[in-house]
């Protein structure tokens, strides 16, 4: 969510900006601007769109000078307009800045700037960094002080880069991601490594509440209080830069085909840190489970399978309900924290209160350099490769192998999974796609999706409306099918579709009653199963596997569903709207 980009070194630094926003562009945005500095002068220019749409239309990568900054906005305070884009410059021109985050005490703050004189052109909170930093410079004429009288004032998480006219660079890090890259002779500053892992794979991971100074090609770095710090470099996996596309037409499709490699890769060469986690869940008072989004939707699945195979109970816990009622938290207990990008807010704060709980924190995590990767006592890599589709796909499916494999480790290797023939079998599904095509045709003028499932396969429902209203805009909700008698029963009638999950297992007869009773009020049926029915008016099948694999067995073929309709229905199934990949803000 937003992504910042800095660069100081010896090449023009316009075309380097653009292109480091141009990779980061997964993780959503609705504007993009880029200021540079060349002979003691700022230049800016920014506009609302996609990168290669505001380049084209006010070139961006023309701007002088070998110092500069951009940034890709997300909005939350402001409408998406030219004059809310990032950067914004102080009043007086001389600097000008890119955030990431929210100033919770902006509207104080700008109205005692206001009161001094100061004016303001946007609607954003970040433009209140702008001239606290033109004001707290005129007093002290020293960047350092300058920084630190700064951030002392400002409240809320943040990260923000400041340039000032003379081609000096500060920024900031408090509870939003900031990395330094250290190349031969030049420094980047950026969210995510994808901003500079083409120049150079040396990076620093800023921490909480410490500010960098980069000037005349040397960098140092001190924490709030401004004593100097010292800090270790990182090489980052290239892996991670290889963010292409292929033969594929999007990055979502791809990263769908790459599952069947994905069975196989999840949790590689962790066998230690699953070992360590089943050690402390045999140990533990209570265990709760975290996440968001998909992730929530993998903890309900944990919360199953732990009890179902192993007989552990397990609270699986929405991240952003945590703050409401943090005495859910018992002390001494484990909290297993899930994320794709591991800089989540939401699962960050729960983080935090289990830790003030004493609790040990198992991390689930793609990116081990990742704040949720630093915050865990223990960490398991997802191993998927970069995501780069905002709606989550082979992470979920890594999510689910690693607490297959958490799970086995727990029953002592009682409870097989031949991963091998199961990647086999998600090959196939994904071989012959003609017929998901066919069915994504008739979903295009669908207003509304139900998805109905039982048990282990009713956290798949919820993850199949997430999906469907992620890429295709649909209406889409997820049944549990007991309870369609208690309510959706209502909703049934010829202008809906609802999907049906229903493997040949423990809940298959029950759930295909179920499926009857919808289609007596005239609802169209697509049946998920490796059983055929007359009830479905349309078929996806499923291969035959052990029921604790059935959910990844019916995930898989509804994500190409969701990207063949989002295809109809003329969105973009890597970029939804007002969506983002990591979402750092709450």
């Amino acid at each position: 969510m937003c992504s910042i980009i800095g660069y100081y070194g010896n090449e023009i630094a316009a075309p380097i900006l653009v292109k480091g926003l141009k990779r980061m562009e997964y993780r959503g945005y609705d504007s993009v601007g880029v200021a540079t500095e060349s002979e003691n002068q700022i230049e800016l220019k920014k506009g609302t769109g996609k990168v290669s749409e505001v380049n084209s239309k006010v070139q961006l990568d023309t701007l002088p000078g070998k110092v500069g900054i951009g940034h890709t906005r997300w909005a939350t305070h402001g409408k998406v307009t030219d004059a809310n884009a990032h950067p914004h410059p102080s009043n007086s021109g001389k600097i000008a800045i890119v955030h990431n985050g929210i100033i919770e005490n902006f509207e104080e703050l700008k109205s005692q700037l206001e009161n001094e004189g100061y004016s303001f052109k946007s609607e954003t909170d970040s433009e209140i960094i702008a001239n606290l930093l033109q004001k707290n410079y005129e007093q002290t004429n020293d960047v350092k002080e300058t920084i630190l009288k700064t951030v002392s004032q400002i409240k809320g998480h943040y990260a923000f880069v400041a340039m000032f006219e003379d081609g000096q660079l500060a920024a900031a890090r408090f509870h939003e991601p900031l990395i330094i890259g250290v190349g031969q002779d030049d420094f980047f500053l950026s969210s995510d490594v994808l901003g500079f892992i083409e120049y150079t794979d040396d990076a620093i991971y800023m921490e909480n509440g410490t500010f960098v100074l980069l000037d005349k090609n040397k960098f140092q770095i001190f924490n709030f209080e401004g004593e100097h710090i010292g800090y270790g470099i990182t090489k980052v996996s290239k892996e991670f830069g290889d963010a292409y596309k292929g033969d594929y037409a999007h990055f979502t499709l791809k990263e769908i085909y790459e599952q069947p490699e994905t069975i196989l890769k999840a949790g590689e060469k962790t066998f230690d840190a699953i070992e360590n986690t089943a050690d402390y869940i045999r140990h533990a008072k209570n265990i709760y489970i975290t996440g968001s989004g998909t992730s929530y939707n993998s903890a309900l699945i944990a919360k199953q399978i732990l009890s179902k195979y192993v007989k552990i109970k397990a609270e699986p816990i929405m991240s952003s309900e945590l703050q409401f009622n943090p005495e859910t938290i018992e002390e001494n207990s484990i909290l297993i924290a899930i994320s794709q990008s591991g800089e989540s807010a939401d699962v960050l704060e729960a983080i935090k209160i289990a830790k003030k709980a004493n609790c040990k924190i198992i991390g689930i995590v793609n990116l081990l350099t990742s704040s949720l990767a630093r915050e865990a006592d223990v960490v398991i890599g997802l191993n998927c490769g970069p995501e780069i589709g905002v709606a989550a796909t082979k992470s979920f499916t890594a999510q689910l192998v690693i607490l297959y494999k958490i799970v086995q480790r727990l029953s002592n290797n009682e409870i097989t999974i031949n991963f091998d023939e199961f990647s086999e079998s998600v090959s196939k599904t994904l071989d012959n796609p003609s017929n998901i095509k066919e069915i994504g045709k008739e979903l295009k003028d669908i207003s509304d999706i139900y998805i109905l499932g039982r048990g282990i396969n009713y956290p798949i429902a919820t993850e199949s409306a997430l999906k469907l209203k992620e890429l295709t805009y649909i209406h889409a909700e997820g049944i549990p099918g007991g309870e369609l008698k208690h309510g959706p029963l209502a909703l049934m009638d010829s202008n809906v579709f609802v999907i049906i999950l229903n493997p040949n297992d423990s809940t298959y007869s029950d759930t295909l009653t179920s499926a009857r009773e919808i289609k007596a009020r005239g609802a169209k049926i697509i049946g998920v199963s490796d059983v055929k029915s007359d009830v479905y008016d349309y078929w996806i099948e499923i291969p035959k596997v052990s029921e604790v694999l059935y959910p990844i067995s019916e995930i898989v073929p509804i994500q190409l569903l969701t990207y063949y309709a989002a295809l109809e229905k003329n969105t973009d199934p890597d970029y939804p709207r007002n969506l983002a990949k990591s979402v750092t803000v709450k």
